[in-house]
């Protein structure tokens, strides 16, 4: 078999389906380009889901008419500079944009347009490039006093092919506004449009610089709620920093689309990010739900390798435990800080369901009482539950506060204080309705609980710190220890983390390559399939670095018997009783909502009441 050399234009085509994917990988490409020129205004336009014409324009830096024919030639690039021995650094990148391949691939497989003028010239000049072919550099009109326009017109008509393997105009114009959105959450002080077809799609302003300006820019992206039930995250762990905002447990979605990593300002996209969202948010939310957060990671260039592949949308950390301990950490601490907290959206939807609805009457069916059987059972009738058993709690004249047993209220031998419930932030307990219900009267609302969900949520805590302070998780000894064979790699990554394992209950040693030994399993699962506890184990280490399948078994024990053990709906409580499970959930973290992410109480405020009887 004779070896040849591909001809240049098929080379540039090759390389091009490495960069260009789609159209938005286009959008992505040029606007990185015109973020790395220092744009802080960037204007994008799509016809026909970016196939027939995209434009691109900012108000960066420029390029001079001298360097136009070197933008367009591969691997040339403004954004490496060598150093006095004529080396390039490859390993401490700090622009988004650096292989010097997007410009030259468009141009490779459309008809590609870049009008400039350079900061402090007069003069604009532009560029042509069609399937691969330049044009001379010629004076170009430009409107604004410095920045480039890149137009991309009739996308991939050199590679028809290529063409077959495009979704829908309307699917590629979502990808090209998803793009978009990532890279303005990525940096807020920059402005954004974006325009379909003529019409206006986005539109984000520039936003100060400091988390202010981030948690707008986020909100205007992920929704207006996200501000009202975001977390702030800052912390750092050997030169690595995690900031960023996580949205509380009880404001949840189907699905993994509202979760962001940045690092160092690149939007990626990494399997770490979803571990360690699970493994912190494991406690609070069921399987099939996810959180919201927009994560944002800085650390020394050298400690993270971008160039991983030419989409950069990968990144591969030095250290991803560190990472991954970081994140799944400073989540950790912040869901902690947030106490009782619950998400606003629980009351929003509560208010939704108190709206009256019109529903017409039935035909030649008219409102009587005496046909109902009188006054009594026709109010019974049309208010379903308003004959149930309900009891009501009279608020006490003087609430001793020191009464309560709680730290800080009032010092040892200092007069009691008196103290009145309702300026609690849970207030102070009504009337319990249906048995199942809650009601508390706050300063300047009222609050329903669900007693159950949020005594189920109290006793978990409760066995999950008498677990932290025994040292670890009870085992039990297998009477004949189980042998459980695995691909060599999955067993020694399973011994390597034995310690850990431990720790949650499992012993297990090495017994050979690819099988390991299981000697103990944790004694709250009580008799398990040791050998299918393993294999989970091994199959999460590999996809998440964690062993999440035995904390979640684990968890769900603690849950199981968190419920049973629980204040049951049905019950009637006194009124010492409701006030006492307020003052509890008040002082303990996560009491916002149960084990499962649903939410433990919905506080509705007075002025959103008054509105629904038109008061406001």
């Amino acid at each position: 078999m004779t070896i040849r050399r591909l001809p240049p234009h098929a080379v540039n085509r090759i390389a091009a389906g490495e960069v260009v994917e789609r159209p938005a990988s286009v959008v992505k490409e040029l606007v990185e380009n015109a973020l790395d020129a220092g744009a802080t205004q960037i204007e994008v336009q799509i016809d026909a889901g970016g196939l027939a014409r995209i434009l691109v324009g900012d108000d960066g830096s420029g390029i001079g008419p001298e360097e136009l024919p070197l933008a367009i030639e591969r691997h040339a690039t403004s954004k490496l500079t060598p150093d006095d021995a004529g080396d390039i650094d490859l390993l401490r990148i700090s622009t988004l944009g650096f292989r010097g391949e997007a410009l030259p691939s468009i141009g490779s497989v459309a008809r590609l347009s870049i009008a400039s003028r350079a900061r402090g010239r007069a003069e604009a000049h532009a560029i042509q490039v069609d399937a691969g072919e330049a044009q001379a550099v010629a004076p170009a009109a430009f409107p604004g006093p410095h920045g480039a326009r890149v137009e991309v017109r009739d996308l991939f008509y050199a590679t028809p092919a290529r063409l077959k393997f495009m979704k829908s105009e309307r699917a590629e114009a979502t990808a090209i506004t998803e793009e978009l959105k990532r890279q303005a959450m990525a940096r807020p002080t920059a402005a954004f449009t974006l325009d379909i077809d003529g019409r206006r799609a986005l539109r984000l302003p520039a936003e100060a610089a400091g988390d202010s300006g981030r948690l707008a820019r986020l909100s205007a992206v992920m929704g207006r709620e996200f501000s009202d039930n975001a977390i702030a995250l800052d912390h750092e762990r050997e030169g690595v920093r995690l900031t960023g905002f996580a949205g509380l447990p009880t404001y949840n979605r189907g699905n993994a689309a509202h979760q962001h990593l940045f690092v160092n300002g690149r939007p990626v996209r990494d399997r770490l990010l979803q571990g360690a969202l699970r493994a912190a948010y494991a406690d609070f939310l069921a399987r099939d739900r996810h959180p919201l957060a927009a994560l944002y990671l800085e650390l020394d260039p050298m400690l993270v390798d971008v160039n991983v592949h030419p989409a950069k949308t990968e990144v591969r950390f030095r250290d991803p435990g560190l990472v991954r301990g970081l994140i799944i950490g400073g989540l950790r601490h912040a869901l902690a800080s947030a106490g009782h907290r619950a998400s606003t959206t629980t009351a929003q939807a509560a208010l939704g369901g108190f709206r009256p609805e019109y529903r017409p009457p039935a035909p030649a069916q008219g409102f009587s009482a005496w046909r109902m059987g009188g006054w009594g059972q026709a109010l019974a009738a049309a208010l379903p539950g308003l004959d149930g058993v309900s009891a009501r709690a009279e608020p006490q004249p003087d609430f001793i506060a020191s009464s309560l047993d709680q730290p800080g209220l009032s010092e040892p031998g200092a007069p009691a204080v008196v103290y009145d419930p309702v300026d609690f932030p849970l207030g102070a307990a009504r009337a319990q309705v249906h048995e199942t219900y809650i009601v508390a009267q706050t300063r300047d609302g009222v609050v329903i609980v669900d007693q159950h969900a949020a005594h189920e949520r109290l006793v978990y805590e409760r066995m999950k710190a008498e677990m932290a302070q025994s040292g670890g998780v009870a085992r039990q000894v297998l009477l004949l220890p189980e042998v459980v064979e695995l691909d060599p790699a999955e067993a020694e990554r399973l011994t390597a983390r034995a310690d850990e394992l431990a720790a949650l209950g499992l012993v297990i040693e090495s017994f050979g390559p690819g099988a390991v030994l299981v000697r103990e399993t944790p004694a709250l699962l009580g008799e398990t399939d040791a050998a299918g506890l393993v294999r989970d184990i091994a199959d999460d280490l590999a996809e998440n670095g964690q062993a999440l399948a035995l904390k979640e078994r684990l968890e769900d024990v603690c849950s199981t018997m968190a419920c049973h053990g629980s204040v049951r709906a049905g019950r009637r409580l006194t009124a010492a009783e409701m006030n006492a499970l307020l003052r509890q959930m008040e002082v303990t973290p996560h009491s916002g909502q149960c084990n499962h992410g649903r939410p433990t109480y919905v506080e509705l405020k007075l002025a959103d009441i008054e509105r629904l009887f038109g008061r406001r």
